[in-house]
C-alpha cells in the first residue's frame, strides 16, 4: 500500500517507469535479504552498487549535473517505497542527497560542477557531519573549528551520529569559523569534506534499530582542506547551507514513515485474515478491526501531509512549517503502527521470524533524526504565530 490517487496522479510516464523499476528491484533483490542482513548488521555492499546502478544517488540532483532531476514528490514515492521494505536503505539515500541539496542550494557554480556530477553517479558518496556529542538539535552549540591558514582551514571536533560515516567518503561538514559571532549562526560556516589525512572514523555506533547503514563518529585532527570548498564561497552561511538541506531531509524522514506505517498496517491486514481465534479469522473480531482502521486512517493521514509537504518543495516555496508537520505526524504514524501491529500479532512479533519487530526497532529513530518532534512542533508554533498575529 504504497500509493494513492492523490499522490500518483501528476506522474510523468518517466516518473512512473522510475517508480515500477524500483518496485521491481525491491521484490527481486532487497526483500529476499533483508532480515538476514538486518539480523546481523550487515551492511548491504551489493544493494548500494544496485542503487548506484538505478541513479538513486543522483535522484534529485538537477539533469545539468547529471542527476535524475527527480521533483521532491516523485523522491518521496520512491523513499516511502523502500522504507516499506527496509528502512535503513533510504538512510543510505537521504543522508548523501542531503549533502547534495546543500551544494546544490548553497554552493558556487564551480563547487556545483566540481561536485554534484561524482555526487550522482555515486562516484563519491557521504553525508551530512551536522551532530555533535554535545550538540544535537542545538545546532548553534557545535564546537568544531575552522581556522583560516593561508589558502585553507584547519579543522579540529568531533562529529557523531553520521549516516554513511564509514562507507562514505564526503561530507557536508558544519563548523564554526568565528565562536564569538553574535547572533551564534552568522559565525557558522560548511564545507565539502572528503576523507583524507587528519579525518578519521573513531567508531561504529550500535543502534537498537536501523541496521545495517552505518553510523560512525567522525574526529577531525588538523584536518587542512581548501577554501574552494568553503560552501557558496563566503563564511558564515553554514547554518542557512543545513537548514535548506534539511527541509528535504524531513521530507524524507516522512516518507519513511510512510513506508514503514503502511509496511506494518499490509503486514497486519495479512496475519489478521490468517491467524484464527475462536473459531474465525482474527481480523472478524472488532477489537482488532478498530486497530486496522486507526492504523489506515492514520497512514492515509501522513500521506497527505507528507506529499502536501514534497509539492511545497517543488514550487520553491519556504516548506519549513509543511515538512515538520509531515515528518511529525508521519514519524509518530510509524511508531503508532509498528506497535500496533505487535499487538496483533501477538506473542509472534517478538519472533525474529516476523518483521514487525523490526519496524517496532526502526519506527523511533525517525521522531528523533533531522530534528526531534519536540522541536517540529516548535517550528510549526511559531510559524502560525507569525501567521495569524493577535
Amino acid at each position: 500500500m504504497t500509493d494513492d490517487n492523490s499522490a500518483t496522479s501528476g506522474l510523468s510516464p518517466e516518473d512512473q517507469m522510475i517508480l515500477d523499476s524500483i518496485d521491481k528491484w525491491l521484490e527481486r533483490e532487497v526483500r529476499p535479504h533483508v532480515r538476514a542482513l538486518d539480523h546481523a548488521d550487515e551492511y548491504p555492499i551489493k544493494m548500494v552498487e544496485q542503487m548506484k546502478e538505478l541513479g538513486l544517488f543522483g535522484a534529485t540532483i538537477p539533469v545539468d549535473y547529471g542527476g535524475l532531476g527527480l521533483s521532491a514528490t516523485t523522491y518521496a514515492m520512491i523513499i516511502e517505497r523502500i522504507a516499506a521494505v527496509w528502512m535503513s536503505l533510504s538512510g543510505v539515500l537521504n543522508s548523501h542527497l542531503i549533502m547534495a541539496a546543500c551544494v546544490n542550494r548553497s554552493g558556487t557554480e564551480e563547487q556545483r560542477s566540481r561536485f554534484l556530477p561524482r555526487f550522482a553517479t555515486g562516484e563519491i558518496r557521504g553525508g551530512l557531519a551536522l551532530t555533535e556529542p554535545d550538540a544535537g538539535t542545538d545546532l548553534q552549540a557545535i564546537r568544531t573549528r575552522a581556522v583560516r591558514d593561508g589558502d585553507d582551514y584547519v579543522i579540529n571536533g568531533t562529529k557523531t551520529w553520521i549516516t554513511n560515516g564509514i562507507y562514505g567518503s564526503c561530507f557536508a561538514l558544519l563548523v564554526k569559523t568565528d565562536p564569538d559571532a553574535e547572533p551564534r549562526h552568522k559565525g557558522m560556516s560548511m564545507f565539502i569534506a572528503e576523507k583524507h589525512e587528519g579525518f578519521r572514523v573513531s567508531r561504529k555506533i550500535e543502534k537498537l534499530g536501523y541496521k545495517g547503514v552505518d553510523s560512525a563518529e567522525l574526529i577531525f585532527d588538523n584536518y587542512r582542506i581548501s577554501a574552494e570548498n568553503l560552501i557558496g564561497g563566503e563564511e558564515g552561511r553554514g547554518m542557512q547551507a543545513a537548514l535548506s538541506g534539511l527541509e528535504l531531509g524531513r521530507i524524507n524522514i516522512a516518507a519513511r514513515g510512510c513506508g514503514l506505517a503502511s509496511a506494518a498496517l499490509m503486514e497486519s491486514l495479512k496475519y489478521a485474515q490468517e491467524r484464527k481465534t475462536f473459531g474465525k479469522p482474527i481480523a472478524q473480531h472488532q477489537a482488532i478491526q478498530l486497530k486496522l482502521g486507526e492504523m489506515s486512517t492514520r497512514l492515509r493521514a501522513a500521506k497527505l501531509l507528507t506529499y502536501d509537504a514534497a509539492r511545497a518543495y517543488d514550487r520553491g516555496e519556504r516548506c519549513d512549517m509543511e515538512a515538520g508537520m509531515a515528518k511529525y505526524f508521519a514519524s509518530e504514524a510509524a511508531v503508532a503502527n509498528s506497535l500496533e501491529a505487535m499487538r496483533i500479532h501477538g506473542g509472534y512479533s517478538y519472533s525474529k521470524e516476523y518483521n514487525v519487530e523490526r519496524y517496532f526497532r526502526d519506527a523511533p529513530l525517525m521522531c528523533i533524526g533531522e530534528g526531534t518532534n519536540e522541536i517540529q512542533l516548535m517550528i510549526i508554533a511559531k510559524q502560525m504565530l507569525e501567521r495569524y498575529p493577535a
